[in-house]
């Protein structure tokens, strides 16, 4: 695994609309008209219906898992959203490596990630720090 700062992590790629919108309702009991309606999502404002935040989190989540692996732990994490994930988007969670301290436990990673749609649009910003036990 490479640790140096500026290393880029394996991307994390989802094709998203209602199919998936739907499955990560039910797992998270969010069944809001916008997320799943066309018509509740422009009286929301937006073109149709719209992807849940925190599925933007999720992606961030399987970014920075698929790329720890077990001998990893996510010590912080933190969001932030720009803009919706609009239905049919293809959204790649990205992410490099900022910075890296050695410690008694391992080496504690600093990671600076976003999401973005197949239209180059920023979707979120997140950081993270993750401990990579030796």
């Amino acid at each position: 695994m490479d640790l140096s700062v500026g290393a880029e992590l394996p991307p994390f790629v989802r094709e998203t609309g209602l199919e998936n919108w739907n499955r990560f309702a039910a797992v998270m009991d969010e069944f809001v008209p916008h997320h799943m309606d066309d018509e509740a999502g422009k009286k929301s404002g937006m073109p149709g219906a719209f992807g849940m935040g925190n599925l933007q989190t999720s992606y961030l989540h399987n970014l920075i898992r698929g790329w720890m692996g077990e001998k990893g732990r996510i010590r912080n994490f933190t969001i932030q959203w720009a803009q919706p994930n609009l239905k049919n988007t293809v959204v790649t969670a990205q992410g490099k490596i900022a910075s890296v301290e050695d410690t008694d436990e391992g080496k504690l990673v600093s990671l600076e990630m976003w999401t973005e749609d197949n239209n180059d649009r920023k979707l979120a910003t997140a950081t993270a720090i993750v401990l990579i036990a030796d």
